[in-house]
């Protein structure tokens, strides 16, 4: 089944493909961008609002949790009205919020206002996946997850490093969120001009609330989507673990300076993102399955050593950065992996699946980064621990996918083959 432009019901040519990821790689760009670029200015937010580091994570969770109920409300949302719509609404939605989030005179108006940024931003996360649901399958959807993940962690490598220029100038920390506001505006000219309805109106789940809660059981039902989704959240645990609690690590723990503390975390987030990028290319060699079983016990092997490190008290710079590092590296194999195996197990309701993996990834962050705070501003022992124990949990939930039955699911449609190489062209 092709996949129509917007107004003209046709399979768009093979070299919108490439603008079209782009733009999607741009909708997953901006969120991490949102959620890691003010992150060096957390120890300096506390002093200025007057609280202490569990009090500014609160801002973090706020906008975690709002993605989490942002993807559970419009994923279903994309599967009955389409696709473009709940973009280019969540978008401008954002960039307004996010300019609100500038001049919020106190803590409490600013955590919720990042809830209503966490919200609208979800549509760019939960209904582009869904998008490259509508247009790939197989090892080719694979590749394109892989890619958008590759393009996305762009976002943690330049986020804090500009978010320290900007806090370390006259910005502070409200300089970043201007900033903040100006990406998320580009996001939605993006979507406005190069993201098409990817989704038919004889392909959409009419029936209301009723039809919902019905995609919602299939999805959950499913043990295989059901194991990969708790594979790649809590695999994103650990990550969140580490975005919540990095400053006070860096910064308190390791004795970094601010602009120092910013590279640090960039290279563990280039780790990542080169990982991922190579990923794609292993993707078409390997099973996805193998890929994300050596990339999630890497890890696990890594957190661990750096909980026992820091348990002994031997922890150092050294030592922190290189199991970060080789955690990152196991992580890149994850995130691309994981998600085209779980969503591919519910090509029915990949709006559905694609909200209920992402709310599940965002609660998760929302309830892990004030835990990781309650330390203290000058320990790494809680952050170590939700790493190692997300880790853990991750690896656990493969056992789910063992001798799963195949998608038998009869409202599922097999993707076109013109349509596929069109998606290819974009890998």
């Amino acid at each position: 089944m092709s996949t129509p432009s917007p107004g003209q019901g046709q399979t768009p040519p093979a070299s919108p493909a490439v603008t079209l990821t782009a733009t999607l790689a741009l909708l997953s760009f901006v969120m991490p961008l949102a959620t890691d670029m003010y992150l060096p200015a957390f120890p300096r937010m506390a002093d200025e609002l007057d609280t202490n580091a569990s009090g500014v994570q609160l801002t973090l969770t706020a906008f975690l949790v709002g993605m989490a109920a942002g993807q559970l409300v419009l994923g279903p949302l994309s599967d009955r009205y389409g696709r473009r719509a709940p973009i280019l609404v969540g978008a401008a939605v954002c960039t307004v919020a996010t300019a609100l989030c500038a001049v919020a005179p106190n803590l409490a108006v600013l955590i919720v206002l990042r809830f209503v940024t966490g919200f609208s931003g979800a549509a760019g996360l939960v209904v582009g996946r869904a998008v490259i649901a509508d247009v790939a399958t197989g090892t080719v959807a694979a590749r394109l997850f892989g890619v958008l993940m590759a393009l996305g962690g762009i976002a943690p490598i330049v986020a804090p490093l500009i978010g320290g220029v900007v806090v370390s100038d006259a910005g502070g920390w409200r300089g970043v969120f201007w900033v903040l506001a100006g990406v998320s505006l580009l996001m939605f000219l993006a979507a406005l001009a190069f993201v098409p309805e990817s989704l038919p109106k004889e392909r959409r789940r009419a029936g209301g609330m009723a039809a919902t809660v019905q995609a919602a059981r299939s999805v959950l039902t499913d043990r295989a989507y059901v194991g990969y989704t708790l594979a790649f959240s809590f695999g994103c645990g650990a990550l969140f673990c580490y975005i919540a609690g990095s400053a006070f690590l860096l910064q308190n723990v390791l004795g970094f300076s601010v602009g120092e503390a910013s590279v640090a975390f960039s290279v563990g987030a280039l780790t990542a993102t080169v990982s991922s990028t190579v990923n794609t290319k292993l993707v078409g060699t390997y099973a996805p399955g193998l890929l994300l079983r050596i990339g999630l016990t890497t890890l696990l092997i890594a957190t661990t050593a750096a909980l026992l490190v820091t348990l002994a008290g031997q922890l150092n710079r050294v030592l922190a950065l290189s199991l970060i590092g080789i955690g990152f590296l196991g992580l890149g194999q994850v995130f691309g992996t994981a998600t085209a195996l779980a969503i591919e197990r519910v090509p029915y309701a990949a709006g559905t699946g694609s909200a209920v993996l992402g709310t599940l990834q965002s609660v998760l962050g929302a309830v892990l980064a004030p835990l990781v705070g309650l330390g203290g501003k000058d320990t790494a022992t809680p952050l170590f621990i939700g790493m190692a124990g997300c880790s853990l949990i991750a690896v656990l939930s493969l056992l789910l996918t063992r001798n799963s039955a195949p998608v038998a699911d009869p409202s599922a449609t097999p993707a076109d083959d013109a349509l596929e190489g069109t998606a290819s062209a974009a890998t």
